[in-house]
């Protein structure tokens, strides 16, 4: 999406028990066995000397938190969403050792397994050295001038590799029907433009050793140590003016900022490059179905470039080509960038074993073909129904509370309802799998085929351009471990790799699966009407559909929100970014109070099941089940990262935000007025 904030990584529930009986329904069973399981772990996750009432997430979580140690080769772990993830990637890998050993007929299966095994061959890896990168460097040794500057991007961009803007194609903010091509903000090597303008003593030691690493991996490249040295150095220089002229980053969930429609002469009359150049080595060079913001990237972009030699340039577009294709490359190569990008930036102590990022080539390369083996084995067919039972209740609970929000007004609550009503929900997997018959695999050359997937889906995508959307295509494989709410097609997706126990389990009780993944459909479902996602009406136009005074009065709790998380301090001195992780943080407190109520009503249509774990209600265990599906540990590195990145809370705070401010919860744990989880005032937007 153009910097759309549409998806929500769930990092989801807590990990309970993943063999529990199928037939496990609504009511509870006379005897206790089918839930011990459940009722044990729940008990073993929590600290019962924490008082719920003062911090929930210590409470929820401090059993687990006290006994687990983050595994050196991640930089974070969560209780819920890092095992569901390390489950569904074994379950891959023996998809694709299968289909290496016996390719079959199949010629999906086929391409899997070559594909796979390329990746996994280290010593025709290592037998290839730099040769893999002699088509990129080719092309960025020919530029001299602004034409062969911008076509050198243009093929760069073809290949994945994004230099001076980054791009995607989307439907139309106005016309939402139609694709379109969105130019936006990027082309930095570090993740985003803080990391260049902050100038505290961190940040300015975290840009010495970003120039070293660009050298070091410039030498590996064949590049003497002189010219490396230089070389770094004036990248550096240039990716800060690139930084900039880029907008914060919780500038660019806003839409207003981040569309600008304009045809190629539009788009030269903003940036005065040659762009007739950049869409041919795209492999478009009739595109003009675009978008083109922010304006004020555009012009300091080409003003960046305009005052910089074209050395420089060259160096700077091989950096890039480097960093993007160092994975595809020897030990040497995979090793410098895992140093610095993994261990420096993100306290990554080790570097994840092959296999494990074979098989997260693999779906990036050949997501769909892989993802169509993983439901047949991983998804059981009822569990599609129940997913589809639990997500009408999250939305009649939804827009059941619709009356009750005093500060909208009855014409634009009566569109709200509408909008609520056209979601369109994908659970699972899609109607029509992608076709990848035009991608070719060759057996035992890894980075090729690496390029050859990176090409293919460039070619996917600009194809659209100027055609109608599909409104059948899923942006996420179905083995993925999240979910999204696209705003263009008011649409929430839930892939099947998310609906996995621990988060999702047809035999769990009721309290357990609104919990964790009924909390998520509420949090995509809110997405809709978020600080974002309001901005678009039903059919996924950027309009105004709300009345004014709606608006403002949207903006005033917003603002609540906002100062809230930003009142949370993550890290010593650091504090959440309440502005950045606005529309999540309202995501997450919508989501919470529609799941609450969507169970309530499962109850009363399953009897008003008794307690599932003795000493708690179904409610508290809704909310515990909730809570540890967030459960997590970072290194202190990576936590900071997201702190300047995620659009998300960390996890403590998307635990105890919510619920310090959904009154409910308080009733539940009958915490006393004025403590920290039920203080005098909260927010409430939806």
């Amino acid at each position: 999406m153009p910097n759309l904030r549409a998806s929500s990584p769930l990092c989801a529930l807590v990990m309970v028990i993943a063999a529990l009986p199928a037939s496990a329904g609504g009511a509870a069973s006379s005897s206790p066995s089918p839930y011990a399981a459940v009722a044990a772990e729940v008990r073993a996750t929590l600290d019962p000397q924490v008082d719920p009432c003062q911090d929930f997430y210590r409470y929820a979580c401090g059993g687990w938190l006290a006994k687990t140690q983050l595994p050196p080769d991640k930089p974070g772990f969560a209780r819920s969403f890092t095992q569901i993830a390390d489950r569904n990637r074994e379950a891959l890998r023996a998809i694709l050792e299968d289909a290496a050993k016996n390719p079959g007929a199949d010629l999906d299966r086929r391409k899997l397994g070559a594909f796979y095994a390329s990746c996994m061959d280290e010593a025709a890896i290592e037998k290839a050295g730099v040769t893999p990168l002699a088509a990129s460097f080719a092309v960025i040794d020919g530029v001299k001038d602004l034409p062969t500057l911008m076509a050198a991007a243009g093929a760069l961009r073809h290949d994945g590799i994004e230099a001076l803007l980054s791009t995607s194609v989307e439907g139309d903010f106005k016309n939402p029907g139609l694709y379109i091509a969105y130019l936006t903000q990027g082309g930095l090597g570090l993740l985003d433009r803080d990391y260049y303008l902050k100038d505290d003593e961190q940040s300015a030691a975290l840009r010495e050793e970003y120039q070293a690493h660009v050298g070091r991996m410039l030498v590996l490249a064949g590049e003497n140590d002189g010219d490396a040295t230089r070389h770094a150095a004036a990248i550096l220089a240039f990716e800060t003016e690139l930084a900039k002229v880029s907008l914060p980053r919780a500038d660019l969930a806003d839409p207003a900022k981040t569309y600008n429609r304009v045809d190629p002469a539009g788009l030269s009359a903003i940036s005065a490059l040659p762009w007739a150049p950049f869409f041919a080595g795209l492999g478009r060079a009739d595109l003009s179905d675009l978008s083109a913001a922010p304006v004020g990237y555009f012009q300091g972009m080409a003003a960046a470039v305009g005052k910089t030699d074209f050395e420089t340039l060259r160096a700077y577009l091989r950096s890039l080509a480097l960093s993007k294709q160092a994975d595809r490359l020897g030990k040497a190569f995979v090793d410098e960038n895992f140093a610095f990008f993994g261990k420096r930036l993100q306290g990554q102590q080790e570097l994840e074993a092959r296999w494990k990022r074979c098989v997260a080539a693999t779906d990036r390369a050949l997501g769909f073909a892989l993802g169509r083996a993983f439901v047949e084995k991983e998804f059981p067919g009822d569990s599609k129904k129940i997913a589809v039972e639990m997500i009408e209740d999250v939305e009649h609970a939804f827009e059941g509370g619709l009356p009750q929000l005093a500060w909208m007004d009855d014409a634009t609550r009566a569109r709200a309802r509408e909008k609520a009503r056209a979601v369109v929900n994908k659970i699972g997997y899609p109607d029509v799998w992608r076709d990848y018959t035009a991608l070719e695999i060759v057996p035992g050359e890894h980075a090729r085929n690496a390029a050859a997937a990176a090409r293919f889906e460039t070619d996917r995508l600009t194809r659209r351009v100027g055609k109608p959307v599909d409104k059948r295509d899923w942006v996420m494989t179905p083995p993925t471990v999240n979910a999204y709410y696209e705003p263009l097609r008011n649409e929430m997706v839930f892939p099947a790799g998310v609906l996995q126990a621990p988060l999702f389990n047809r035999g769990f009780p009721g309290p357990m699966n609104y919990g964790g993944i009924g909390m998520a459909m509420g949090h995509e479902l809110t997405h809709g009407f978020d600080d974002q996602g309001r901005q678009f009406d039903k059919d996924g136009k950027l309009v105004e559909w709300w009345n004014p005074d709606a608006v403002s009065r949207f903006k005033e709790r917003a603002r609540c929100v906002s100062d809230l998380y930003s009142g949370f301090t993550a890290l010593p001195g650091v504090s959440v970014n309440g502005e950045l992780t606005l529309g999540e943080n309202i995501a997450d407190l919508g989501g919470i109070k529609a799941t609450f109520r969507g169970y309530r009503a499962w109850a009363e249509r399953n009897g008003k099941p008794g307690p599932y774990v003795p000493g708690f209600t179904n409610d508290q265990l809704l909310f515990l089940g909730f809570a540890q599906s967030w459960c997590a540990v970072f290194a202190p590195q990576y936590l900071a990262m997201l702190l300047t990145l995620d659009f998300h809370s960390p996890p403590n705070f998307r635990v105890n935000g919510p619920l310090l401010s959904f009154p409910a919860f308080a009733e539940a744990f009958q915490c006393k007025p004025g403590t920290p989880m039920n203080p005098v005032k909260r927010c409430e937007v939806w």
